[in-house]
């Protein structure tokens, strides 16, 4: 999906005056309760208690409770706050090059937390070299834990950065060794699966307009999930252990990057991988068998964007493994299992079949966000599964998110708001209508994305 890479921030920069606040206020709070172990040995601990409290703040502050109404009427030292707050995270910074590899893991959770739940744009632009490389060391001479802890953190730190050159140039950066570490056999599958979900979302957030990175990385994800594709003879391979997992992530990445293919690109995908996904609805394993749907799913509806007349090859045969799946009842699969593959498989079976998808209303703060297509769900699960709980905060906030779901700038929050607040049927019609302009441009750009391919 494309997205203005120079000025794309406005006026209304994360570091907006509404959030700014709030952040200092929770920081100068902290530190007239006594709390004054920030910036020592103990930085992981007071990360995780900086992070509950941001979470836990922000969540009232999203109910439209304004910062005095909040308050005691306390003056609030800014510049003391706001430096204490910097001071921890340049100690989890600071920690990323310690001997001890269980500091480093500890500074990388810290630094997890704090960029899923807040948005630093301002202070990691300052040091998105350092963050980097401390990461590419990392990457490079950590174990299998610390490296998929830190495929992890860059995706954040990309998340952060937008879609800028910033992003672009750490992308850049790191993109061969997260390349070595995904193909290389002997590597932790945890390692793998985080740097398959790296790929995927800093090639869509930091080079959605440039043709030979999105090749590239949708070639890389293809060899991490085509050695589950059934051999000559139609026989789907034995899947070695957790081997169904880093298909699935791959497989899922791969996906996220199909969304902003050019249309010529997309038509060869589609006749490549959609036979071949279809033998995949019979893997043994119930995650990878979803994702599979999904999947199938998005590239069915994405080949009917660019064709009326697109019909699947052998339809009755796929709609025949849905309805399987669908009403799936085998004793020897969990309860959990199967209840999660039969709703799944039923969303995908009525679209097959009725190009009719069911919305779900995403709400945060006094606005929503309305998934009412394959393409969209793709997008919001990929950044859920990678921001958690913090994507509400990330859709109020983050000038990326909000610009890829058409939400124009981050809302200054106010009590009065509550009493103006729009219909949820208009809400629904502004949100389709955005989402159905930044698809015509999305083509646009693929036209002209397909002649550097």
């Amino acid at each position: 999906m494309p997205r203005s890479k120079k000025g794309k921030r406005g006026s209304s920069k994360p570091g907006s005056l509404r959030q700014e606040v709030l952040q200092l206020q929770l920081s100068a709070k902290g530190s007239l309760k006594g709390n004054k172990n920030g910036v020592k040995g103990e930085s992981g601990a007071s990360d995780d208690e900086l992070t509950s409290d941001i979470l836990s703040h922000y969540s009232s502050a999203s109910e439209g409770t304004s910062v005095q109404d909040e308050g005691t009427g306390e003056q609030v030292d800014e510049q003391t706050a706001q430096e204490e707050t910097e001071d921890k995270l340049k100690q989890c910074i600071d920690n990323l090059m310690d001997k001890s590899a269980k500091t480093r893991l500890a500074a990388l959770e810290s630094l997890r937390q704090a960029f899923s739940s807040r948005v630093l744009y301002d202070f990691l632009t300052e040091r998105r070299l350092t963050v980097s490389d401390c990461l590419e060391r990392s990457l490079k001479k950590g174990g299998g834990e610390e490296q998929a802890a830190a495929a992890t953190v860059f995706t954040l730190l990309c998340i952060q950065l937008g879609g800028g050159d910033e992003a672009e140039e750490g992308f850049k950066m790191l993109r061969p060794i997260l390349t070595t570490i995904l193909i290389d056999n002997t590597a932790s599958i945890a390692a793998r699966q985080s740097c398959a979900r790296a790929l995927g979302m800093c090639c869509y957030v930091s080079s959605a307009e440039d043709g030979e990175d999105l090749i590239k990385s949708l070639a890389l994800l293809e060899s991490a999930f085509m050695s589950s594709y059934p051999n000559r003879e139609g026989t789907l391979p034995t899947p070695k252990p957790g081997s169904p997992g880093l298909h699935s992530a791959a497989l899922q990445a791969w996906s996220l990057l199909v969304t902003i293919c050019p249309a010529s690109k997309l038509s060869v995908l589609l006749d490549l991988h959609l036979p071949k996904l279809q033998a995949c609805l019979q893997s043994s394993d119930v995650n990878y068998r979803i994702a599979v749907g999904e999947t199938i799913a998005l590239l069915v509806e994405l080949g009917r964007d660019i064709d009326e007349e697109f019909e699947v090859e052998d339809s009755e045969s796929l709609c025949e493994s849905l309805k399987s799946l669908a009403t799936d009842g085998n004793k020897h699969r969990a309860k959990n299992d199967r209840r999660k593959q039969r709703s799944i498989f039923r969303e995908v079976l009525h679209y097959i079949e009725n190009e009719d998808f069911t919305d779900e209303r995403i709400r945060f703060g006094v606005e929503s966000v309305y998934i009412d297509s394959w393409m969209r769900r793709r997008i919001y699960d990929a950044f859920k599964e990678i921001l958690e709980s913090g994507v509400r905060h990330h859709l109020q906030f983050n000038p990326l998110l909000r610009d890829i779901f058409g939400l124009g700038p981050p809302l200054i929050l106010d009590t009065t708001i509550k009493t103006n607040k729009i219909s949820r049927f208009e809400k629904h019609l502004f949100n389709s209508a955005a989402f159905k302009a930044r698809t015509k441009q999305r083509n646009k750009v693929r036209d002209k994305r397909a002649d550097v391919m």
